[in-house]
């Protein structure tokens, strides 16, 4: 037998293939004025509402079936692991969007009680919003995430009260126009965002800090490789993100003798004229130099904070892996092997293998990581045989690079004034030419892109 819902559901189906037929629906909106196209994909909304609220229900049907024996059970049936599996693949969408879905049936749906009654939903209310299309489960979810997350500080009562203060402000009804109609329903994030208000109002203290959670929720992870760069991210303990913060602010630091970049580029400087032809008189200085921090001049960098911190963060690596004070690898310090073949190598393009991710990379990376710090090249033959093996001595040391400073004063660039504690120190012959890392091959230069 076929339930009502179903049929309702195959009509707005079947009326929207009509109107979505190929070609027909682009020529619909020729000539169509605005505001027309406007009410259109307002109602759009309101349809996605609805089905939300139809799925919603749906899901909540199916929790209620999903109790008792393993044979009875309508994932048993479906040949699924959860309820959570078997929305996923009847909406044929991701995971976390039918997690979504199964969130929002405990909040709003009506469990059995023993008795063969519904007990009361946890937000009555914002579901009756959803219900009637005035709510998305995006919007619900939003609106119970602080509400949820205060749940032990808060009681029945005021639970009761969010709940209707959230479900009027999502219909509109606490902006009401002069004459008292709804006024305009907010977005997801209004909706939020009140509803955080309305937890700190009645929570300001929030939840007391739980070390064991945070101590358990402590993580670092690294993804795939995609379009040329790792995702990576994670959790930090205070202390940690402390440490790592004041490195950052130690490379960032305009006094700092370094600011290293895996970005590839010559030096380039423009000549220094100091009495310009033609030039106007700017007049006095009005407020702050703003090429000035704390009385420095900071150096022009392309590169925007976040590449800067990456750069920062290698360096912090490298440094970290050459100090001798982390556990050997394979019975010497962890040094980073790009494995090239000699023919890609001598030609400068191919591809390499960068060791411990197993990633295939272009040769460019080797000299990225090369700029960043110590590396070893391994040279293969197209059998696969050793043909040469390069060394880490690409970085010069502290004792070189305060020899090169107090040997250069300033940068060596002509017109360029800058002073040598705030340069870079570059191979004057190129180290992948066969430039030694020696002073004698050493010179200060501002670093430019």
């Amino acid at each position: 037998m076929t339930s009502p819902m179903r049929e309702a559901l195959e009509q707005v189906q079947h009326l929207l293939q009509q109107t979505s037929v190929r070609g027909e629906l682009d020529s619909q909106f020729e000539g169509m004025e605005d505001a027309e196209t406007i009410r259109i994909l307002r109602e759009c909304g309101q349809v996605q509402r609805l089905v939300d609220a139809a799925i919603t229900t749906v899901v909540t049907r199916a929790r209620h079936r999903d109790t008792g024996l393993p044979s009875e059970k309508i994932t048993t049936v479906a040949g699924c692991r959860d309820v959570t599996e078997l929305t996923r693949r009847a909406l044929r969408v991701d995971a976390g969007t039918a997690r979504r879905y199964v969130r929002a049936a405990d909040a709003v749906g009506k469990d059995f009680l023993l008795s063969g009654e519904h007990a009361a939903a946890h937000y009555e209310q914002l579901g009756q919003s959803l219900r009637d299309g005035e709510l998305s489960v995006t919007g619900l979810l939003a609106a119970i995430g602080p509400v949820e997350r205060a749940s032990t500080r808060i009681g029945p009562d005021e639970r009761e009260a969010v709940d209707a203060l959230l479900a009027n402000t999502a219909r509109g009804l606490d902006l009401p126009d002069e004459l008292g109609n709804a006024g305009p329903a907010p977005s997801t994030d209004e909706l939020a965002d009140y509803a955080r208000a309305l937890m700190l109002a009645l929570d300001p203290d929030g939840a007391e800090p739980d070390d064991a959670k945070a101590d358990r929720s402590r993580s670092f992870w690294i993804g795939k490789l995609h379009d040329g760069t790792h995702p990576f991210g994670g959790h930090a303990l205070p202390e940690v993100a402390g440490l790592i913060q004041r490195l950052m602010d130690a490379f960032n630091n305009p006094a700092a003798d370094s600011s290293p970049s895996l970005g590839s580029g010559a030096v380039a400087f423009e000549p220094e004229d100091a009495d310009p032809a033609g030039a106007a008189d700017p007049g006095p200085a009005m407020g702050p130099d703003p090429d000035l921090v704390d009385g420095l001049p900071v150096p022009d960098d392309p590169r925007t904070p976040a590449q800067r911190n990456h750069d920062n963060l290698a360096a912090i690596l490298y440094a970290a892996a050459a100090s001798g004070a982390v556990p050997d690898l394979g019975g010497a310090a962890p040094t980073l092997v790009v494995s090239v073949t000699a023919a890609d190598y001598a030609a400068g393009h191919g591809r390499a293998f960068i060791e411990g991710t197993g990633d295939d990379v272009p040769l460019s990376v080797a000299r990225h990581t090369a700029c960043a710090g110590g590396v070893q090249r391994v040279l293969f033959d197209e059998r696969g045989q050793i043909v040469s093996i390069g060394t880490t001595a690409r970085i010069f040391t502290a004792i070189q690079r305060r020899a090169i400073h107090l040997r250069d004063r300033e940068c060596v660039i002509p017109g360029c004034h800058v002073p040598a504690t705030w340069c870079e120190i570059h191979h004057v012959r190129e180290h992948a030419d066969g430039g030694p890392t020696h002073t004698s091959n050493g010179a200060s230069y501002e670093y430019t892109r």
